[in-house]
């Protein structure tokens, strides 16, 4: 006569490094299906070059920017932010210090209010770089804009990288140094 105990199979426990390893599959998964993930949504949201762009605005202030031209030098990046959205009050910092670095950059706000509201915003926030108001959002509209923050690589005066969402600096400076070597 058996005993319930004797019936039960005893299954071994893992060992400590097959644990270990269950486990490091298991993040490898999860981050590899984050990246894929992401990688999809942000191709999806990026900005869309228009057919014929406008590369030649004006900022706040009134002054000229050549974006073929600044682009034509050095690869350019184009920042579509608004004073109004709470993520690019994390990432506009960023874009600050790339232009402080000597980066080509120009920022378009969005929807952010009259050239007065703009400066004012600037100054409390202490941002230096080159900003276009698109009070009305039509640049944004024919950029095919969906969501801010989004970033734009111009380069010889045509997009070569659409991005949107929070990028660490690293990332901005790598990105652009890659337009500038491919």
């Amino acid at each position: 006569m058996t005993t319930d105990i004797e019936q039960k199979e005893v299954k071994p426990k893992k060992q400590p490094k097959r644990k270990i390893v269950s486990i490091l599959k298991t993040i490898m998964l999860y981050g590899l299906m984050f990246v894929v993930i992401y990688s999809v949504i942000n191709w999806w949201r990026q900005p869309v070059m228009p057919a014929n762009p406008q590369l030649q605005l004006t900022d706040y202030q009134g002054q000229s920017i050549d974006l073929a031209a600044m682009s034509h030098e050095r690869p350019t990046l184009v920042y579509f932010w608004g004073t109004w959205c709470s993520v690019c009050s994390f990432t506009s910092p960023t874009i600050n210090k790339l232009a402080a670095d000597n980066y080509p950059v120009v920022t378009v706000a969005v929807q952010s209010g009259s050239n007065q509201e703009l400066r004012s915003y600037l100054d409390q926030h202490q941002f230096d770089f080159t900003t276009i108001n698109d009070q009305q959002g039509d640049i944004f509209a024919d950029w095919q804009g969906q969501v801010t923050p989004s970033y734009v690589i111009l380069e010889n005066g045509e997009m070569t990288q659409g991005l949107t969402g929070i990028q660490p600096l690293w990332s901005l400076k790598l990105r652009l140094w890659l337009a500038s070597v491919f």
